[in-house]
């Protein structure tokens, strides 16, 4: 490969880390060409974008970027490397997670660079199903804003008779 075209691979790389900041490093060695190509259709359906690359050229790519967190990755950069890059934070490990469940033993989940966290290790994909995408988190937040204001006007609601009685008594008092 010449020199050029190492930089434009390194540019490419830095410039869709710096477009899509979570990303995932794996290994999909050994996969089959129908396994990879489920792999390949399951990305694309989940808008992960998945890159084979050089392990030099990635570290280079990151270097250049100067992430001081995920220079904590460059130990996971050896063997076979495929990026797969993403919005939403989950979902490869999710993919990944599936895919096992499925009974394939690849793709095996390397490193992550997730929410500028480096989860290094096949050992966090746990947490990295955890996480919530920035819609789940809204999603929970409007739920816990809801949750009071529905209880108060179900109370009113459910108490609305009594409440137009005691008032309706009070007034007829005087």
């Amino acid at each position: 490969m010449r020199k050029e075209e190492k930089a434009q691979i390194i540019e490419s790389i830095s410039a869709q880390i710096q477009e899509t900041p979570n990303f995932y490093i794996t290994d999909i060695s050994g996969l089959n060409a129908g396994q990879t190509t489920k792999l390949r259709r399951a990305c694309f359906e989940k808008n992960i974008k998945l890159v084979v690359a050089k392990n030099t050229l990635v570290t280079k790519a990151i270097e250049s970027l100067g992430i001081e967190e995920a220079k904590l990755l460059f130990p996971t950069l050896e063997g076979p490397t495929a990026l797969m890059f993403t919005e939403t934070p989950n979902a490869p490990a999710k993919l990944i997670k599936k895919f096992a469940d499925d009974g394939f033993p690849k793709p095996e989940l390397k490193g992550a660079y997730v929410q500028e966290c480096a989860f290094v290790g096949a050992d966090k994909l746990g947490e990295l199903v955890s996480i919530k995408s920035r819609e789940e988190l809204i999603g929970d937040i409007v739920g816990l804003l809801q949750s009071p204001a529905r209880n108060v006007i179900s109370a009113l609601q459910s108490a609305g008779g009594k409440i137009a009685g005691i008032v309706k008594t009070l007034s007829e008092r005087e």
